[in-house]
């Protein structure tokens, strides 16, 4: 069995790519760029440029597409589209050239837009941005692939919720990072619950899928419990040995005012923040979300509390300056 991991030298591809190889599985990576995981392993490429995926993936393999476009802040918009929806129909038309049987697909709960507490599977289909809208159209271009040859063809398409661990630079890691530094801001009443999936959870159910049968599979991903946000800082002020109470409030009002405000001089200046009003309203917001996956036998691996605990440790008491980040939402 080989492997071509698409977007492999990302966040979630090297911590797939570790696994699979300490399982023993034959794989490469395809991606615009060199990772520090397994370079030997790499091949470089671009998902918008078919040549590059006729070149370089093999026939008969089992294609895991983790290639996007996701951050809140991408410059042009166009390339939500040239990548994840562009990406997609380049992807589908290789596997029908090198006669590939399996997909699986990292798409994100995004697709659901501002959802109801406890979405499932079956959640209306109502994106945001421009991130959510091009994910879902990419999820139909791969069903219409599958539709193909409905018998022998295997569709896996997993909707993860906000994926955070060590070395990832993105939401979770800046409130992990703003609770450390002691300067941390609640803004609203903290009653807000978040689901949340740890890199190696993940990691662990797409190496899982690669025994599915064919046909079309759809699971969101997430890691149980589902915090509040007052009961996520305390969390995380214990394990940094600090009081667990929270000092300081931001009126919610006041929070997407400031955040609007960024968002203006933003677009004077052409510079980007870590502050903006959508990034407020998305803290505040509950997104809770229920999956499927039990149904499948899966286990992950890491509890959600011990993954916390892993990831504060490595980034806030440990020393791992050197190593190498990744930067996403």
């Amino acid at each position: 069995m080989q492997i071509n991991i698409i977007g492999g030298s990302g966040f979630i591809g090297s911590e797939l790519a570790i696994l699979l190889n300490k399982k023993k599985y034959r794989f490469s990576i395809f991606d615009k760029k060199m990772g520090c995981t397994y370079p030997n392993n790499t091949n470089i490429g671009d998902v918008r440029n078919i040549s590059d995926l006729i070149q370089l993936i093999d026939a008969g393999s089992i294609l895991i597409n983790l290639a996007a476009e996701h951050r809140d802040d991408v410059t042009p918009i166009s390339l939500y589209d040239d990548v994840n929806i562009g990406g997609a129909i380049n992807i589908c038309e290789v596997a029908r050239k090198k006669e590939i049987k399996t997909i699986i697909f990292t798409s994100s709960v995004a697709i659901y837009g501002f959802a109801y507490i406890g979405a499932d599977e079956s959640c209306a289909i109502n994106p945001f941005n421009d991130y959510g809208r091009t994910k879902y159209a990419a999820e139909l271009i791969f069903q219409e692939w599958q539709k193909e040859d409905p018998f022998n063809r295997v569709l896996v398409i997993i909707r993860p919720t906000v994926v955070f661990g060590r070395r990832n630079r993105g939401n979770v890691f800046n409130l992990l990072k703003q609770i450390a530094s002691g300067r941390f801001l609640m803004i609203g009443h903290g009653l807000n619950r978040k689901s949340m999936a740890y890199v190696e959870n993940v990691a662990a159910f797409l190496e899982y899928a690669l025994g599915f049968k064919p046909g079309v599979h759809i699971y969101n991903y997430i890691d149980k419990p589902d915090f509040t946000m007052n009961a996520l800082v305390a969390h995380v002020n214990k394990l940094l040995s600090r009081t667990s109470k929270i000092k300081f409030r931001v009126p919610y009002a006041l929070g997407v005012f400031i955040g609007s405000a960024f968002d203006l001089v933003a677009k004077i200046t052409g510079r980007k923040f870590s502050v903006s009003a959508i990034r407020v309203k998305k803290f505040c917001a509950n997104s809770v979300y229920a999956s499927a996956i039990e149904s499948t036998g899966f286990i992950p691996p890491i509890p959600l509390m011990d993954a916390i605990e892993k990831t504060v440790r490595f980034e806030f008491i440990e020393d791992h300056k050197t190593e190498q980040v990744f930067y996403s939402e």
